[in-house]
Protein backbone atom coordinates (compact mmCIF):
# COMPACT_ATOMS: atom_id res chain seq x y z
CA UNK A 1 0.00 0.00 0.00
CA UNK A 2 1.16 3.37 -0.51
CA UNK A 3 2.18 5.65 2.32
CA UNK A 4 0.35 9.30 2.50
CA UNK A 5 1.65 12.17 2.99
CA UNK A 6 0.05 11.99 6.44
CA UNK A 7 0.97 8.71 7.74
CA UNK A 8 4.35 9.87 7.70
CA UNK A 9 5.42 13.41 7.56
CA UNK A 10 8.76 13.23 9.36
CA UNK A 11 10.73 10.21 9.34
CA UNK A 12 12.87 11.42 11.98
CA UNK A 13 10.12 12.11 14.53
CA UNK A 14 9.78 9.89 17.61
CA UNK A 15 5.93 9.32 17.65
CA UNK A 16 4.51 10.65 14.35
CA UNK A 17 0.82 10.86 14.29
CA UNK A 18 -1.10 7.75 13.06
CA UNK A 19 -3.37 7.59 10.01
CA UNK A 20 -6.75 7.34 12.66
CA UNK A 21 -5.77 11.10 13.35
CA UNK A 22 -6.41 12.23 9.93
CA UNK A 23 -9.53 9.74 9.09
CA UNK A 24 -12.39 10.04 11.26
CA UNK A 25 -13.87 7.05 9.54
CA UNK A 26 -11.14 4.48 10.68
CA UNK A 27 -11.04 3.15 14.27
CA UNK A 28 -8.50 4.31 16.53
CA UNK A 29 -5.09 2.83 16.91
CA UNK A 30 -4.80 1.60 20.25
CA UNK A 31 -3.19 -0.91 22.64
CA UNK A 32 -5.98 -3.15 22.85
CA UNK A 33 -7.06 -2.91 19.02
CA UNK A 34 -10.87 -3.45 20.28
CA UNK A 35 -13.17 -4.58 17.99
CA UNK A 36 -16.10 -2.30 16.32
CA UNK A 37 -19.63 -2.54 16.61
CA UNK A 38 -19.87 -5.38 14.52
CA UNK A 39 -18.00 -8.01 16.43
CA UNK A 40 -17.29 -11.27 14.69
CA UNK A 41 -18.97 -10.11 11.67
CA UNK A 42 -15.95 -9.38 9.78
CA UNK A 43 -14.04 -12.08 10.92
CA UNK A 44 -16.91 -14.25 10.00
CA UNK A 45 -16.97 -13.09 6.16
CA UNK A 46 -13.47 -12.71 5.97
CA UNK A 47 -13.31 -16.58 6.97
CA UNK A 48 -16.04 -17.72 4.37
CA UNK A 49 -14.29 -15.90 1.42
CA UNK A 50 -10.84 -17.29 2.35
CA UNK A 51 -12.01 -20.96 2.94
CA UNK A 52 -12.76 -21.66 -0.64
CA UNK A 53 -15.02 -20.70 -3.55
CA UNK A 54 -18.29 -18.56 -2.01
CA UNK A 55 -21.91 -18.86 -2.36
CA UNK A 56 -24.16 -16.66 -4.26
CA UNK A 57 -25.79 -15.31 -0.53
CA UNK A 58 -22.10 -15.12 0.60
CA UNK A 59 -21.28 -13.03 -2.39
CA UNK A 60 -23.59 -10.38 -2.25
CA UNK A 61 -22.70 -10.12 1.12
CA UNK A 62 -19.10 -9.05 0.22
CA UNK A 63 -20.39 -6.77 -2.22
CA UNK A 64 -22.53 -4.53 0.83
CA UNK A 65 -19.53 -4.46 2.58
CA UNK A 66 -17.46 -2.98 -0.41
CA UNK A 67 -20.67 -0.54 -0.69
CA UNK A 68 -20.04 0.43 2.68
CA UNK A 69 -16.71 0.56 3.02
CA UNK A 70 -16.48 2.47 -0.66
CA UNK A 71 -19.32 4.80 1.30
CA UNK A 72 -17.05 6.09 4.29
CA UNK A 73 -13.89 8.66 3.75
CA UNK A 74 -10.46 6.49 3.58
CA UNK A 75 -7.61 8.79 3.37
CA UNK A 76 -7.39 11.42 1.27
CA UNK A 77 -7.85 11.29 -2.24
CA UNK A 78 -4.06 10.34 -4.04
CA UNK A 79 -4.83 9.91 -7.62
CA UNK A 80 -4.94 12.40 -10.15
CA UNK A 81 -8.33 13.90 -11.89
CA UNK A 82 -7.35 12.86 -15.08
CA UNK A 83 -6.13 9.78 -16.07
CA UNK A 84 -3.56 11.11 -18.01
CA UNK A 85 -1.36 12.67 -15.20
CA UNK A 86 -1.06 8.90 -13.45
CA UNK A 87 2.60 8.69 -15.16
CA UNK A 88 3.34 11.91 -13.41
CA UNK A 89 1.69 10.90 -9.67
CA UNK A 90 3.52 7.86 -9.80
CA UNK A 91 6.45 9.24 -10.21
CA UNK A 92 6.15 11.68 -6.92
CA UNK A 93 4.69 9.20 -4.91
CA UNK A 94 8.30 6.77 -5.75
CA UNK A 95 10.32 10.16 -5.44
CA UNK A 96 8.69 11.37 -2.02
CA UNK A 97 9.16 7.80 -0.99
CA UNK A 98 12.77 7.74 -1.80
CA UNK A 99 13.34 10.74 0.11
CA UNK A 100 11.71 10.27 3.24
CA UNK A 101 13.83 6.57 3.27
CA UNK A 102 16.64 8.55 2.57
CA UNK A 103 16.36 10.84 5.52
CA UNK A 104 15.86 7.68 7.72
CA UNK A 105 18.87 6.12 6.48
CA UNK A 106 20.76 9.61 7.46
CA UNK A 107 19.14 9.27 10.85
CA UNK A 108 20.07 5.48 11.42
CA UNK A 109 23.42 6.12 10.29
CA UNK A 110 23.86 9.34 12.33
CA UNK A 111 22.95 6.36 15.52
CA UNK A 112 19.13 7.32 15.64
CA UNK A 113 16.93 4.32 16.82
CA UNK A 114 14.48 2.18 15.22
CA UNK A 115 12.12 4.10 13.72
CA UNK A 116 9.49 0.87 13.84
CA UNK A 117 10.47 -1.84 16.43
CA UNK A 118 11.11 -1.46 19.79
CA UNK A 119 12.50 -5.16 20.30
CA UNK A 120 12.13 -8.45 18.45
CA UNK A 121 8.31 -8.93 20.18
CA UNK A 122 7.32 -5.78 18.40
CA UNK A 123 8.12 -6.86 15.22
CA UNK A 124 7.00 -10.34 15.99
CA UNK A 125 3.98 -8.42 17.16
CA UNK A 126 3.29 -6.85 13.27
CA UNK A 127 4.08 -9.53 11.85
CA UNK A 128 1.39 -12.13 14.05
CA UNK A 129 -0.84 -8.74 13.40
CA UNK A 130 -0.70 -8.06 9.20
CA UNK A 131 -1.24 -12.16 8.54
CA UNK A 132 -4.43 -11.31 8.06
CA UNK A 133 -3.90 -8.99 4.55
CA UNK A 134 -0.72 -10.88 4.16
CA UNK A 135 -2.60 -14.16 3.53
CA UNK A 136 -4.62 -12.88 0.80
CA UNK A 137 -2.26 -10.97 -1.01
CA UNK A 138 -2.96 -10.70 -4.44
CA UNK A 139 -6.98 -11.54 -3.77
CA UNK A 140 -8.25 -8.48 -5.53
CA UNK A 141 -7.04 -9.85 -8.79
CA UNK A 142 -8.52 -13.13 -8.69
CA UNK A 143 -11.82 -12.42 -10.40
CA UNK A 144 -10.17 -11.14 -13.82
CA UNK A 145 -8.67 -14.19 -14.04
CA UNK A 146 -11.42 -16.20 -16.43
CA UNK A 147 -11.26 -13.40 -18.41
CA UNK A 148 -7.43 -13.58 -19.32
CA UNK A 149 -8.56 -13.42 -23.33
CA UNK A 150 -9.19 -10.20 -22.90
CA UNK A 151 -5.90 -8.26 -23.62
CA UNK A 152 -6.68 -5.35 -21.77
CA UNK A 153 -6.41 -7.51 -18.47
CA UNK A 154 -2.50 -8.78 -19.78
CA UNK A 155 -0.88 -6.41 -17.43
CA UNK A 156 -3.47 -7.04 -14.52
CA UNK A 157 -3.38 -11.06 -15.36
CA UNK A 158 0.35 -10.87 -15.54
CA UNK A 159 0.76 -9.39 -11.81
CA UNK A 160 -1.71 -12.30 -10.05
CA UNK A 161 0.30 -14.97 -11.30
CA UNK A 162 3.23 -13.46 -9.97
CA UNK A 163 1.68 -12.87 -6.65
CA UNK A 164 1.18 -16.36 -7.12
CA UNK A 165 5.55 -16.52 -7.68
CA UNK A 166 4.09 -18.16 -11.18
CA UNK A 167 3.80 -21.65 -9.52
CA UNK A 168 7.42 -21.43 -7.12
CA UNK A 169 6.65 -22.25 -3.97
CA UNK A 170 10.07 -20.07 -3.15
CA UNK A 171 8.23 -16.98 -4.71
CA UNK A 172 4.33 -17.54 -4.02
CA UNK A 173 3.39 -14.92 -1.67
CA UNK A 174 1.05 -16.47 0.61
CA UNK A 175 3.01 -19.45 0.90
CA UNK A 176 6.23 -17.38 2.09
CA UNK A 177 4.24 -15.82 4.82
CA UNK A 178 2.89 -18.81 6.16
CA UNK A 179 6.32 -19.98 6.36
CA UNK A 180 7.25 -16.88 7.97
CA UNK A 181 4.44 -17.41 10.52
CA UNK A 182 5.41 -21.18 11.49
CA UNK A 183 9.23 -20.13 11.42
CA UNK A 184 8.62 -17.75 14.23
CA UNK A 185 5.58 -19.80 15.65
CA UNK A 186 3.29 -16.67 15.11
CA UNK A 187 0.02 -18.91 14.79
CA UNK A 188 -2.15 -19.79 15.82
CA UNK A 189 -4.35 -16.69 14.47
CA UNK A 190 -7.89 -17.33 15.53
CA UNK A 191 -7.72 -14.40 18.44
CA UNK A 192 -6.97 -11.44 16.33
CA UNK A 193 -9.34 -8.97 16.11
CA UNK A 194 -11.74 -7.75 13.55
CA UNK A 195 -10.18 -4.60 12.69
CA UNK A 196 -7.10 -6.49 11.48
CA UNK A 197 -9.12 -8.37 9.09
CA UNK A 198 -10.66 -5.53 7.08
CA UNK A 199 -7.93 -5.13 4.53
CA UNK A 200 -8.03 -8.67 3.70
CA UNK A 201 -11.78 -8.37 3.59
CA UNK A 202 -11.92 -5.89 1.01
CA UNK A 203 -9.08 -7.60 -1.32
CA UNK A 204 -11.21 -10.95 -0.86
CA UNK A 205 -14.62 -9.02 -1.37
CA UNK A 206 -13.01 -7.17 -4.55
CA UNK A 207 -12.09 -10.93 -5.92
CA UNK A 208 -15.07 -12.92 -5.73
CA UNK A 209 -16.97 -9.58 -7.37
CA UNK A 210 -14.55 -7.76 -9.88
CA UNK A 211 -17.08 -8.03 -12.67
CA UNK A 212 -19.60 -5.80 -10.51
CA UNK A 213 -16.61 -3.77 -8.94
CA UNK A 214 -14.62 -3.58 -11.90
CA UNK A 215 -13.29 0.39 -12.25
CA UNK A 216 -12.58 -0.17 -8.43
CA UNK A 217 -10.44 -3.35 -8.62
CA UNK A 218 -8.78 -1.29 -11.38
CA UNK A 219 -8.28 1.38 -8.43
CA UNK A 220 -6.72 -0.36 -5.51
CA UNK A 221 -4.82 -2.10 -7.96
CA UNK A 222 -3.38 1.33 -8.45
CA UNK A 223 -3.34 2.55 -4.62
CA UNK A 224 -2.10 -0.87 -3.36
CA UNK A 225 0.84 -1.51 -5.63
CA UNK A 226 2.96 1.63 -5.14
CA UNK A 227 6.09 0.90 -3.40
CA UNK A 228 5.43 2.44 0.14
CA UNK A 229 7.74 3.66 2.70
CA UNK A 230 6.62 1.55 5.20
CA UNK A 231 7.82 -1.63 3.21
CA UNK A 232 11.66 -0.34 2.83
CA UNK A 233 11.80 0.41 7.09
CA UNK A 234 10.23 -2.55 7.59
CA UNK A 235 12.47 -4.95 6.07
CA UNK A 236 15.49 -2.35 6.76
CA UNK A 237 14.85 -3.13 10.92
CA UNK A 238 13.43 -6.89 10.84
CA UNK A 239 16.93 -7.69 9.09
CA UNK A 240 18.54 -5.54 11.51
CA UNK A 241 16.64 -7.74 14.55
CA UNK A 242 17.71 -10.81 13.06
CA UNK A 243 14.25 -11.45 11.63
CA UNK A 244 14.10 -12.78 7.93
CA UNK A 245 13.25 -9.68 5.72
CA UNK A 246 12.43 -11.56 2.74
CA UNK A 247 8.96 -11.28 2.28
CA UNK A 248 9.75 -7.28 2.49
CA UNK A 249 12.54 -7.19 0.22
CA UNK A 250 10.60 -8.96 -2.61
CA UNK A 251 7.57 -6.79 -2.83
CA UNK A 252 10.19 -4.31 -2.57
CA UNK A 253 11.29 -5.32 -6.12
CA UNK A 254 8.30 -6.57 -7.91
CA UNK A 255 6.78 -3.30 -7.00
CA UNK A 256 8.91 -1.17 -8.76
CA UNK A 257 8.07 2.30 -11.09
CA UNK A 258 9.64 0.85 -13.95
CA UNK A 259 8.94 -2.78 -14.83
CA UNK A 260 7.11 -3.96 -11.37
CA UNK A 261 3.30 -4.00 -10.06
CA UNK A 262 3.28 0.38 -9.61
CA UNK A 263 3.57 0.58 -13.56
CA UNK A 264 1.75 -2.00 -14.51
CA UNK A 265 -0.83 -1.06 -12.21
CA UNK A 266 -0.83 2.25 -14.19
CA UNK A 267 -1.09 1.04 -17.84
CA UNK A 268 -3.71 -1.62 -16.30
CA UNK A 269 -5.77 1.78 -15.43
CA UNK A 270 -5.14 3.29 -19.01
CA UNK A 271 -5.70 0.28 -20.95
CA UNK A 272 -9.23 -0.42 -19.52
CA UNK A 273 -10.49 3.38 -19.57
CA UNK A 274 -14.28 3.24 -21.97
CA UNK A 275 -13.37 4.19 -25.17
CA UNK A 276 -17.41 4.29 -25.73
CA UNK A 277 -18.87 7.28 -24.59
CA UNK A 278 -17.48 9.79 -21.41
CA UNK A 279 -15.25 7.51 -19.11
CA UNK A 280 -15.62 10.36 -16.33
CA UNK A 281 -17.65 8.45 -14.32
CA UNK A 282 -15.68 5.42 -14.62
CA UNK A 283 -12.65 7.31 -13.40
CA UNK A 284 -14.52 8.21 -10.64
CA UNK A 285 -14.98 4.98 -9.37
CA UNK A 286 -11.25 4.21 -10.17
CA UNK A 287 -10.34 6.87 -7.80
CA UNK A 288 -12.70 5.55 -4.88
CA UNK A 289 -11.43 2.35 -5.15
CA UNK A 290 -8.01 3.62 -5.04
CA UNK A 291 -9.35 5.06 -1.66
CA UNK A 292 -10.08 1.04 -0.33
CA UNK A 293 -6.49 0.39 -0.37
CA UNK A 294 -5.74 3.63 2.66
CA UNK A 295 -9.10 1.25 4.37
CA UNK A 296 -8.90 -0.42 7.85
CA UNK A 297 -5.89 -0.79 10.53
CA UNK A 298 -3.05 -0.12 8.14
CA UNK A 299 0.90 -0.85 9.12
CA UNK A 300 1.66 2.37 11.19
CA UNK A 301 -1.34 1.99 12.91
CA UNK A 302 -0.71 -1.58 13.71
CA UNK A 303 3.38 -1.01 14.79
CA UNK A 304 1.84 2.78 16.95
CA UNK A 305 -1.03 0.36 18.77
CA UNK A 306 1.73 -1.91 20.05
CA UNK A 307 2.10 -1.98 23.89
CA UNK A 308 3.82 -4.65 25.78
CA UNK A 309 2.67 -4.76 28.55
CA UNK A 310 -1.18 -5.68 27.31
CA UNK A 311 -0.05 -8.07 25.40
CA UNK A 312 1.55 -9.75 28.16
CA UNK A 313 -2.06 -9.30 29.71
CA UNK A 314 -3.59 -10.74 26.35
CA UNK A 315 -1.53 -13.75 26.06
CA UNK A 316 -1.47 -15.09 29.56
CA UNK A 317 -5.63 -14.14 30.09
CA UNK A 318 -6.25 -16.74 27.15
CA UNK A 319 -3.94 -18.98 28.73
CA UNK A 320 -6.15 -18.82 32.46
CA UNK A 321 -8.71 -21.38 30.85
CA UNK A 322 -6.24 -23.51 30.49
CA UNK A 323 -4.29 -23.55 33.59
CA UNK A 324 -6.68 -22.46 36.39
CA UNK A 325 -6.81 -26.19 37.43
CA UNK A 326 -3.54 -27.03 36.36
CA UNK A 327 -2.22 -25.84 39.46
CA UNK A 328 -1.68 -27.33 42.92
CA UNK A 329 -2.93 -26.16 45.94
CA UNK A 330 0.63 -25.48 47.25
CA UNK A 331 1.14 -22.81 44.41
CA UNK A 332 0.12 -19.47 46.11
CA UNK A 333 1.10 -15.54 45.28
CA UNK A 334 -0.02 -13.18 47.18
CA UNK A 335 -2.02 -15.36 49.85
CA UNK A 336 -4.32 -16.48 47.14
CA UNK A 337 -3.72 -19.75 45.04
CA UNK A 338 -2.89 -19.68 41.19
CA UNK A 339 -5.72 -21.23 40.92
CA UNK A 340 -7.82 -18.78 42.19
CA UNK A 341 -5.80 -15.68 40.30
CA UNK A 342 -6.27 -17.83 36.90
CA UNK A 343 -10.04 -18.42 37.52
CA UNK A 344 -11.22 -14.97 35.74
CA UNK A 345 -9.35 -13.01 32.52
CA UNK A 346 -9.81 -9.88 34.10
CA UNK A 347 -7.76 -10.24 37.03
CA UNK A 348 -4.27 -10.88 35.37
CA UNK A 349 -2.94 -7.35 35.69
CA UNK A 350 -3.39 -8.03 39.64
CA UNK A 351 -1.88 -11.05 39.34
CA UNK A 352 1.08 -9.69 37.01
CA UNK A 353 1.53 -6.84 39.65
CA UNK A 354 1.53 -9.47 42.64
CA UNK A 355 3.95 -11.73 40.63
CA UNK A 356 6.40 -8.07 40.75
CA UNK A 357 5.87 -7.73 44.35
CA UNK A 358 6.47 -10.66 45.61
CA UNK A 359 9.80 -10.91 43.88
CA UNK A 360 8.95 -13.46 40.99
CA UNK A 361 9.26 -10.60 37.74
CA UNK A 362 12.24 -7.92 38.07
CA UNK A 363 11.13 -5.27 35.49
CA UNK A 364 14.19 -3.97 33.80
CA UNK A 365 16.84 -6.80 35.00
CA UNK A 366 18.08 -10.02 32.86
CA UNK A 367 15.19 -12.53 32.18
CA UNK A 368 17.64 -15.15 34.67
CA UNK A 369 16.85 -12.81 38.25
CA UNK A 370 13.09 -13.34 37.33
CA UNK A 371 11.55 -16.71 38.94
CA UNK A 372 9.37 -16.68 36.94
CA UNK A 373 10.80 -16.92 33.49
CA UNK A 374 12.63 -19.99 35.22
CA UNK A 375 9.54 -21.50 34.95
CA UNK A 376 8.89 -21.21 31.40
CA UNK A 377 12.57 -22.14 30.14
CA UNK A 378 15.44 -23.58 31.89
CA UNK A 379 16.53 -26.92 32.89
CA UNK A 380 13.92 -27.15 35.49
CA UNK A 381 11.12 -25.56 33.76
CA UNK A 382 7.85 -26.74 35.54
CA UNK A 383 5.77 -24.81 32.49
CA UNK A 384 8.23 -25.40 29.26
CA UNK A 385 5.89 -26.03 26.27
CA UNK A 386 3.12 -24.13 27.77
CA UNK A 387 3.63 -20.36 25.77
CA UNK A 388 4.83 -21.03 21.93
CA UNK A 389 8.08 -18.93 20.49
CA UNK A 390 6.60 -15.64 20.29
CA UNK A 391 5.10 -15.59 23.67
CA UNK A 392 8.14 -16.40 25.33
CA UNK A 393 9.71 -13.66 23.35
CA UNK A 394 6.93 -11.05 24.14
CA UNK A 395 7.75 -12.12 28.03
CA UNK A 396 11.16 -11.73 27.48
CA UNK A 397 11.53 -8.47 26.36
CA UNK A 398 8.94 -7.01 28.63
CA UNK A 399 10.91 -8.66 31.68
CA UNK A 400 13.99 -6.50 29.87
CA UNK A 401 12.48 -3.29 29.49
CA UNK A 402 14.94 -0.91 27.81
CA UNK A 403 17.61 -3.13 27.34
CA UNK A 404 15.48 -5.49 25.26
CA UNK A 405 16.09 -3.08 22.31
CA UNK A 406 18.79 -5.29 21.41
CA UNK A 407 16.98 -7.74 19.85
CA UNK A 408 17.84 -10.67 21.48
CA UNK A 409 16.36 -13.54 21.09
CA UNK A 410 14.75 -15.62 24.19
CA UNK A 411 16.39 -18.54 23.31
CA UNK A 412 20.27 -17.08 23.37
CA UNK A 413 21.80 -16.17 26.47
CA UNK A 414 22.72 -12.52 27.50
CA UNK A 415 26.02 -12.01 24.70
CA UNK A 416 29.13 -10.06 26.34
CA UNK A 417 28.92 -6.13 26.26
CA UNK A 418 24.30 -6.94 25.91
CA UNK A 419 24.99 -7.22 22.66
CA UNK A 420 23.43 -10.34 20.49
CA UNK A 421 25.65 -13.01 19.15
CA UNK A 422 24.04 -13.78 16.08
CA UNK A 423 24.55 -12.47 12.62
CA UNK A 424 21.74 -10.45 10.42
CA UNK A 425 20.08 -12.87 7.90
CA UNK A 426 21.99 -11.11 4.95
CA UNK A 427 25.39 -11.71 6.70
CA UNK A 428 24.35 -15.16 7.45
CA UNK A 429 23.47 -15.35 3.33
CA UNK A 430 26.75 -14.06 2.66
CA UNK A 431 28.70 -15.85 5.09
CA UNK A 432 26.73 -19.31 3.31
CA UNK A 433 27.82 -17.98 0.01
CA UNK A 434 31.40 -17.71 1.09
CA UNK A 435 31.28 -21.49 2.26
CA UNK A 436 29.98 -22.64 -1.06
CA UNK A 437 26.26 -23.29 0.47
CA UNK A 438 23.18 -22.21 -0.58
CA UNK A 439 20.18 -21.13 1.69
CA UNK A 440 17.73 -23.14 1.46
CA UNK A 441 14.12 -21.24 0.33
CA UNK A 442 10.68 -22.81 1.92
CA UNK A 443 8.38 -25.10 -0.23
CA UNK A 444 11.58 -25.92 -2.48
CA UNK A 445 10.62 -28.73 -5.23
CA UNK A 446 8.55 -29.41 -7.72
CA UNK A 447 4.58 -29.21 -6.47
CA UNK A 448 4.08 -32.72 -8.46
CA UNK A 449 6.07 -34.89 -6.46
CA UNK A 450 4.27 -33.85 -2.91
CA UNK A 451 1.18 -35.90 -1.62
CA UNK A 452 -1.98 -34.10 -1.94
CA UNK A 453 -5.75 -35.66 -2.54
CA UNK A 454 -5.99 -32.29 -4.64
CA UNK A 455 -2.81 -32.18 -6.63
CA UNK A 456 -3.85 -36.31 -7.36
CA UNK A 457 -7.56 -35.32 -8.06
CA UNK A 458 -6.34 -32.27 -10.53
CA UNK A 459 -3.58 -34.24 -12.18
CA UNK A 460 -6.66 -37.19 -13.08
CA UNK A 461 -8.77 -34.70 -14.12
CA UNK A 462 -7.06 -31.95 -16.23
CA UNK A 463 -6.12 -34.94 -19.58
CA UNK A 464 -9.96 -35.69 -19.82
CA UNK A 465 -11.58 -32.17 -20.20
CA UNK A 466 -11.54 -30.32 -23.50
CA UNK A 467 -9.12 -26.97 -23.14
CA UNK A 468 -11.61 -24.49 -21.90
CA UNK A 469 -12.77 -26.85 -19.25
CA UNK A 470 -9.50 -27.17 -18.53
CA UNK A 471 -8.66 -23.82 -18.09
CA UNK A 472 -11.69 -23.36 -16.25
CA UNK A 473 -10.36 -25.67 -13.70
CA UNK A 474 -6.91 -24.56 -13.12
CA UNK A 475 -8.27 -21.02 -12.37
CA UNK A 476 -10.30 -22.78 -9.78
CA UNK A 477 -7.26 -24.01 -8.31
CA UNK A 478 -5.47 -20.79 -8.41
CA UNK A 479 -8.35 -18.72 -6.30
CA UNK A 480 -6.95 -17.46 -2.80
CA UNK A 481 -8.05 -20.48 -0.50
CA UNK A 482 -6.19 -22.89 -2.87
CA UNK A 483 -3.41 -21.26 -4.95
CA UNK A 484 -0.21 -21.52 -2.11
CA UNK A 485 -1.08 -25.46 -2.27
CA UNK A 486 1.11 -28.54 -4.44
CA UNK A 487 -2.43 -28.28 -6.77
CA UNK A 488 -2.94 -24.14 -6.79
CA UNK A 489 1.44 -24.20 -7.60
CA UNK A 490 1.11 -26.94 -10.25
CA UNK A 491 -2.28 -25.03 -11.68
CA UNK A 492 -0.23 -21.73 -12.03
CA UNK A 493 2.56 -22.84 -14.20
CA UNK A 494 0.32 -24.88 -16.20
CA UNK A 495 -1.72 -22.16 -16.76
CA UNK A 496 1.09 -19.25 -16.74
CA UNK A 497 2.36 -21.59 -19.60
CA UNK A 498 -0.71 -21.84 -21.81
CA UNK A 499 -1.42 -17.78 -21.54
CA UNK A 500 1.90 -17.44 -22.90
CA UNK A 501 1.81 -19.67 -25.49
Amino acid sequence: MYIAEHEWAAPAAATPPGRAAANPGRPAANANLAPNSDVGKTLTLYRRLAAGEPDAATRAEAANFLREHLARSWGSQSLPEAPQDLAAWMTANAEAVAAKYSLYLERRAAGGSRRFFNNRAHALYFLRSVAPTKLVDGAWLYGLLPHWRNGRFDDLVRTYVEELGEGAADKNHVLLYRKLLARYNLDPLDDLPDELHVQGLIQLALGWNAEEFLPEVIGFNLGYEQLPLHLLVSAYELNELGLDPYYFTLHVTVDNGDTGHAQRACQAALATLPRIGDPSAYWQRVRNGSRLADAGLGTVDVIDGFRIEDEVVRILSNKSGAGRGAHSDYCSVAGRKVNDWLSQPDQIPDFLAALQQAGWIKLGEPVEQSRFWGLLQGERAEMFGVFSGYELQVIHDWIRGEASADGQPFTERDAPGGKPRRASFRAQARLAAARGLSAPMPGEGDPTELLDPDLQSLTEQLPRLPDAQQMALLVKAMSPAQHWTPAGLYATRLFWERVRS
